[in-house]
């Protein structure tokens, strides 16, 4: 195997792990509310603690890489995510609980910027493209978590036992994983440790605004395409969970064969073409009304979105450790903004102004990256005749 091949599988395994760690506790939501004896507007606030958490870690973050690069940073934050799926298996208290997602959230901010520095570290050393297939991953690492924990509770209920199986798996992963990962990662200046933070340069904050509109797009599919098609096209509730599986389904697809379009048309294009199919493939959906359109505006979110946030995180790896950092930041900040936000919008107009509003943020990521320095793509090699 080569060298490229297996870098590239021990940077895949550091993606499908935080997708895997994440949906194997999210999937016993239910019986952690029901062990804690919570109510829902304290399950609203279990589930953002993890958010908090990832929130906040971020000057913590940039300090980390900058002392101890992203092998070492994203190795211990993957025992610490291992340590917080034990601490929620058999922890006794609401408070504690909260206490361990916030842990949790520090570790997943800084597994986020340490594993995407590693592929665009992968990425310039080899001269290849791979951050979309390792995006893909991540999703992989969901659906895979999500399918054990069915298999699992077909057994048995108890949250330990659950735990400990999807424990050990992460522990094999990363053990795995860990002889093959990239030694050196981001730009020798952003690893100047003891700086100050200074104010993000001009490139920086476009790339955090492209980031958080390009997540709280993602997002709107997965928190709000149900609603609208029960609420709106009036769909039967067989039909509720597509809006979310279309999206998916184009989205792991798409990001299976991105690379291959980023070598070939450069991310600049991927990034503006796959955010205006979005927007207006969910425009004309809105417009249209019914069930069949909105799928089909769904599954041109998930097509056009699909490479829009590897591109991104290549860019910003490319500026430096902040810039990757404040990425990071702003993807987690749309994924918290963005739910609330749309839902004021709904309550304040309807569902339809609230999607529209989504498509618009499509729109809004193309022009943040506008002012961006992207890499023009490789010529093809010429015809031997």
């Amino acid at each position: 195997m080569s060298e490229f091949r297996r870098s590239q599988l021990a940077v895949a395994a550091l993606f499908c792990f935080l997708g895997f760690q994440y949906s194997t506790w999210a999937a016993r939501i239910p019986a952690l509310s029901d062990r804690l004896d919570l109510t829902a507007g304290e399950v609203g606030v279990f589930l953002l603690a993890a958010g908090v958490g990832a929130t906040v870690s971020f000057p913590l973050v940039a300090r980390l890489i900058a002392m101890l690069g992203s092998r070492r940073l994203a190795i211990g934050s993957a025992l610490v995510l291992v340590a917080a799926l034990s601490g929620l298996a058999v922890v006794p208290t609401y408070p504690l609980a909260l206490g361990i997602l916030l842990v949790d959230g520090v570790a997943v901010g800084c597994l986020n910027v340490a594993m995407n520095a590693q592929g665009a570290a992968l990425e310039a050393r080899y001269g290849r493209n791979t951050m979309a297939k390792l995006h893909a991953l991540f999703s992989g690492g969901i659906f895979g978590a999500a399918l054990i924990a069915s298999g699992v509770t077909t057994l048995t209920d108890a949250v330990p036992v659950h735990f400990a199986i999807a424990g050990a798996l992460l522990l094999a992963l990363i053990l795995a994983a860990r002889p093959a990962l990239l030694h050196d990662d981001l730009p020798a200046p952003a690893k100047a440790a003891g700086r100050r933070w200074i104010r993000p340069s001009r490139i920086t904050a476009w790339l955090g605004l492209a980031m958080l509109f390009t997540t709280i797009t993602e997002g709107a599919m997965t928190d709000w395409s149900a609603l609208y098609l029960e609420k709106i096209a009036h769909a039967a509730p067989h039909l509720l969970p597509l809006g979310i599986a279309v999206t998916s389904a184009m989205m792991v697809t798409a990001r299976l064969f991105a690379d291959g379009w980023r070598a070939r048309w450069g991310d600049k294009r991927i990034v503006v073409t796959g955010g205006i199919l979005a927007g207006a493939g969910l425009a004309t959906a809105l417009l249209a009304g019914g069930v069949i359109p909105a799928l089909a505006g769904f599954a041109c979110v998930g097509l056009g979105m699909a490479a829009v946030s590897p591109c991104l995180y290549v860019a910003a790896a490319r500026e430096g450790s902040d810039t990757l950092t404040m990425a990071a930041a702003m993807s987690t900040t749309g994924l918290l903004a963005g739910p609330p936000v749309l839902g004021f919008i709904a309550e304040g107009s309807s569902l339809v102004w609230a999607m529209g509003a989504v498509a618009v943020t499509a729109w809004l990521a193309v022009l943040s990256v506008v002012p961006v320095r992207w890499p023009q793509p490789a010529p093809a090699p010429a015809a031997v005749h």
